[in-house]
């Protein structure tokens, strides 16, 4: 059996190279596992915006994940941008008949530059048809609300919302700060199914170099995953990943500019540990 732990990502190409299976890679490689991919669809993007969607058919999608599942030992896997219920369907029905576990769920909902990558039907069977397979849901604000029908406006409010992605049947929820009013941090709240509760606290970075975010941290939370590491652990090690990311910006592109997938690594090479994530609970 191999050594390096096995990692399968279900998403969208992104042609810009910074969201998608693109970071997906990039995290997956930086992180020590080896990565596997089904494109779900195809973007035609850059840092300014989506311009157009090309979703693969759904026999494309099984074909992949047939291919992927008979021949490798997925030990995680993340969900990115599924599109549409049809793919969401056939995700499911391959996670169920492989038997993949620690499954992190991404839900992709909208672009940063507001187009939507998610079809309005495809959110009920997101609610009703992944989540109860999920190992870990790591919605933004935004997608949190989404999904729940709720505002999230407090910290009461916050964990209502967990909780409600919880009844969907996930085992736990990490519903990230990025969009959090609080102008100097940020703040990710994670929830399991037994009622344990964290905090993960970082100081917030403002940048515009924000691409690609969420599916890097879902990305390095599968990775450590696949490596044996808790929730906790695994979540802790993506917030360190993605706050190096963001402080150690590229500054490609004339819009929301990809985040630095190699900042992690390098700054673990100099000796720094990027210990920047206090954690509360």
């Amino acid at each position: 059996m191999s050594a390096i732990p096995q990692v399968l990502t279900i998403a969208g190409s992104d042609s810009g190279g910074g969201a998608g299976i693109q970071a997906d890679i990039k995290t997956f490689q930086e992180l020590g596992v080896y990565s596997t991919s089904a494109i779900t669809a195809v973007t035609a993007q850059n840092t300014l915006g989506v311009d157009a969607i090309y979703p693969m058919t759904r026999e494309a999608v099984r074909s992949q994940l047939q291919a992927i599942g008979r021949d490798f030992q997925v030990a995680a896997l993340k969900t990115g941008m599924l599109f549409s219920a049809e793919i969401i369907e056939e995700t499911v029905r391959n996670i169920k008949q492989f038997g993949w576990a620690k499954v992190v769920v991404d839900p992709v909902m909208i672009a940063k530059g507001g187009a939507a990558l998610l079809q309005q039907e495809a959110v009920e069977a997101v609610k009703e048809h992944l989540l109860p397979l999920a190992t870990i849901v790591t919605p933004n604000i935004p997608e949190a609300e989404a999904l729940c029908g709720m505002a999230i406006t407090d910290e009461v409010s916050r964990r209502k919302a967990a909780e409600k992605i919880l009844s969907f049947g996930a085992e736990s929820a990490v519903i990230k700060g990025g969009h959090g009013a609080d102008p100097h941090v940020a703040e990710d709240f994670y929830l399991h199914s037994t009622g344990e509760s964290f905090i993960f606290r970082t100081v917030r970075i403002e940048t515009t170099q924000t691409h690609g975010t969420g599916c890097t941290f879902a990305a390095a939370v599968a990775a450590e995953l696949a490596k044996g590491k808790t929730a906790k652990e695994a979540i802790h090690v993506a917030k360190q990943f993605i706050q190096a990311a963001l402080t150690d910006s590229l500054h490609i592109g004339a819009g929301h500019g990809p985040t630095n997938h190699a900042a992690y690594k390098a700054g673990l090479q100099q000796g720094n540990r990027g210990n920047g994530v206090e954690i509360l609970g």
